[in-house]
């Protein structure tokens, strides 16, 4: 199956063949005209999203000279052309679908659990974050509110601009974090800022980090770079998040003495289960290690948390 914005898809009884239902195909999901479609229903003028069954068919409007008829049912439609979007018919999601796979990673939410939430089929939810897609403006909205963040953030919107320019909470408590929270949010890997002195006067820089087995921050660099000015020194380091919807987050900041790690046997470590070259690019082949001689943290919550 196969159609163009514009065409109607019909709903028909399977006993008896009269139209039970149609609507106007407002939102195509895949460059070929595949299923599934946005559908603006004639009996409620509402628009969901459709993924047609075996009692559903397209019946095709004139859209003018110099554009592809789509292959109608039992025209071989099973041999069609591989997503425009995805070379090869392999997946190759966008933006968006990165962005939503990765909050909901971040979250801990299965695929189930987030359709279920945003009111979607999970087979469209797949889709979304393996394809390059362009959801309606409720759907996206929906699925913001179900990973507790907005559809501005999803799209990327907010690239550009610092974190947390939402309004603050009404009732907001500041509470430390003990040790073990600490460590739990710094995980095993991330981004962070580390803070070092140089003749010009104290700088911080992000650097992609890994927190090894004995708790020390790792992270990779140039010799010649100012992060590189950590070692010998007592430096600091810190890691945050903040959750723009909720106008809530944290920080962890680590305090100790950073070296470089000449060991052979240790680098090869450190190499091996990185988990990202980093981002800058360029050749930053120094592994500096930060060893926490302090680890503090606050969060910022409602005061009913």
């Amino acid at each position: 199956m196969r159609a163009h914005l514009g065409d109607q898809l019909v709903i028909q009884s399977p006993a008896t063949g009269a139209t039970r239902r149609d609507g106007e195909i407002v939102g195509l999901h895949h460059a070929d005209g595949t299923p599934p479609y946005d559908v603006r229903w004639s009996d409620t003028d509402e628009v969901t999203l459709v993924f047609p069954g075996p009692d559903a068919h397209v019946r095709h409007v004139e859209h003018g000279p110099g554009t592809p008829e789509p292959s109608r049912p039992g025209t071989g439609e099973a041999s069609a052309v591989p997503d425009a979007t995805s070379p090869h018919g392999q997946s190759n999601p966008g933006d968006l679908g990165r962005r939503v796979a990765a909050e909901r990673k971040r979250q801990g939410l299965s695929r189930t659990e987030t359709a279920r939430r945003a009111g979607m089929a999970p087979d469209y939810l797949a889709y979304l974050e393996e394809q390059t897609a362009d959801p309606t403006v409720g759907g996206l909205i929906r699925l913001a509110d179900a990973l507790g963040t907005t559809a501005a953030a999803l799209r990327g919107g907010g690239i550009d601009l610092p974190p947390g320019q939402g309004q603050a909470l009404l009732h907001p408590q500041l509470r430390d974090l003990g040790p073990d929270e600490c460590r739990a949010r710094l995980s095993t890997h991330g981004v962070g800022r580390v803070a070092v002195s140089t003749p010009e006067g104290p700088v911080v820089v992000p650097v992609n980090y890994e927190v090894i087995d004995d708790g020390a921050i790792a992270f990779r660099t140039a010799p010649d770079s100012v992060p590189a000015a950590a070692m010998g020194k007592e430096v600091a380091f810190e890691v945050d998040h903040v959750d723009e919807a909720m106008s809530q987050g944290w920080s962890v900041l680590a305090v100790g003495p950073a070296r470089v790690v000449t060991e052979p046997d240790a680098v090869r470590r450190l190499v091996d289960r990185a988990h990202t070259t980093p981002w800058p690019g360029g050749e930053r082949e120094m592994w500096v290690s930060i060893q926490p001689q302090r680890l503090t943290g606050r969060r910022i919550c409602p005061a009913d948390q």
